[in-house]
C-alpha cells in the first residue's frame, strides 16, 4: 500500500468571516500567539511525516509562499547582530528544498474545485487534506492518529468529533456503520442536515486521507451547497466504490475562521507554550472580568 506522503492545504478564501484584518493579510497568516496559524498546520503534517506540501492559492496569497521562503536581509540583520536564538526559530520554520509547491485557483469554485486544482501534483497517490481554518490541538498529533488508520484499513479517512446535537445543522455529519474504538466505518455523510435528520453527532473535523481516484469524481462533480464544487460531494460518490473510515481523533479542535474562535485558539495556543504557557495562563485569568 502507497503511504501518504503529500498534503494539499487550499489556502485560497477570502477570509470573510474575520474581516477587516483579513482585508490584505490572508487569514492563514493571522498570528495565533507567537506564529502564523499555517505554520501550526504544516507542523501538524510534519509530525505525520508529510514530505511534499502543494497550497492552492489564489490573488493577494504571496505572504504565505513568502513566509516559507528564506528572508535574506532579516537573517543577515540577526547573524550581524548576534541573534542565534532568533535564527535558530527562523531555521527551524523553514521548508526543505523543493518540499513546497503552489498552485492557483483563479476563481471561488468551491473546495472540491480547490482541490482538484492539485492533482497533476499529487497523481493516483493518497494524499492528505488539511483546512488551514481548523487547528487541532494533539499528541500524537491529529493527521498522525488518522495515518495509523489509514496503514491498518487503507481506503480513505476521515477525522470527526462529537457536536452538540442541536449544533449538527453547522457541519458535515457522518453516517456511522460499525465502530471499533476511535474507528468507525462509514456509510455516507451530509452537508449541515437539520437536526432531525441527522444520522449521528459525529462532525467532519478538516482533516482528510483520501485516494487519488476522487480526482477523477471532481473532475465532472456539479455544483453543489452554495453553487459551489463540494468536496462532500464527490467524497459521497467515491464512497459508493471504495471504504471510508472516520478517526474520532483524540485532541482539540479551535475553529479559526470565526473572530471568536480565532481568540480561542489564540489562548490555548498561548497557554501551551512550552516557555510562556504559565505566564500567558496568569495574563488570560488576570485579564478576566465578569460580564
Amino acid at each position: 500500500m502507497t503511504r501518504v506522503r503529500k498534503a494539499v492545504l487550499p489556502v485560497a478564501g477570502f477570509g470573510t468571516r474575520v474581516l477587516p484584518a483579513t482585508k490584505t493579510i490572508p487569514k492563514e497568516m493571522l498570528p495565533v500567539f507567537d506564529r502564523p496559524a499555517i505554520q501550526y498546520v504544516v507542523d501538524e503534517a510534519l509530525a505525520a511525516g508529510i514530505e511534499h506540501f502543494v497550497f492552492v492559492t489564489g490573488r493577494n496569497k504571496g505572504a504565505i509562499e513568502d513566509y516559507f521562503d528564506t528572508a535574506y536581509e532579516l537573517e543577515a540583520s540577526l547573524a550581524a547582530k548576534g541573534k542565534g536564538d532568533l535564527l535558530e526559530e527562523l531555521a527551524s520554520t523553514k521548508p526543505s528544498p523543493g518540499s513546497m509547491s503552489f498552485v492557483r485557483q483563479q476563481a471561488p469554485l468551491g473546495l472540491g474545485h480547490a482541490i482538484w486544482c492539485a492533482r497533476d501534483i499529487i497523481g493516483n497517490e493518497p494524499f492528505a487534506i488539511l483546512l488551514p481554518d481548523v487547528l487541532v490541538q494533539a499528541s500524537p498529533s491529529c493527521l498522525a492518529q488518522m495515518i495509523d488508520v489509514f496503514n491498518e484499513t487503507g481506503g480513505n479517512v476521515i477525522a470527526v468529533e462529537q457536536v452538540p446535537a442541536d449544533e449538527v445543522n453547522k457541519y458535515g455529519i457522518i453516517d456511522p456503520e460499525s465502530r471499533d474504538g476511535n474507528r468507525i466505518r462509514m456509510r455516507g455523510m451530509i452537508e449541515k442536515p437539520s437536526v432531525n435528520q441527522a444520522p449521528s453527532n459525529l462532525a467532519i473535523t478538516g482533516r482528510y486521507i483520501l485516494q487519488g481516484s476522487v480526482f477523477e469524481y471532481l473532475a465532472d462533480q456539479g455544483a453543489g451547497s452554495g453553487g459551489e464544487i463540494q468536496l462532500t460531494d464527490a467524497m459521497a460518490r467515491q464512497m459508493g466504490t471504495e471504504d471510508f473510515h472516520a478517526v474520532e481523533y483524540d485532541g482539540q479542535s479551535y475553529d479559526c475562521g470565526s473572530k471568536l474562535g480565532y481568540l480561542r485558539a489564540s489562548m490555548a495556543y498561548a497557554c501551551a507554550h512550552p516557555t510562556l504557557g504559565i505566564d500567558a495562563q496568569n495574563l488570560i485569568n488576570g485579564l478576566a472580568r465578569p460580564v
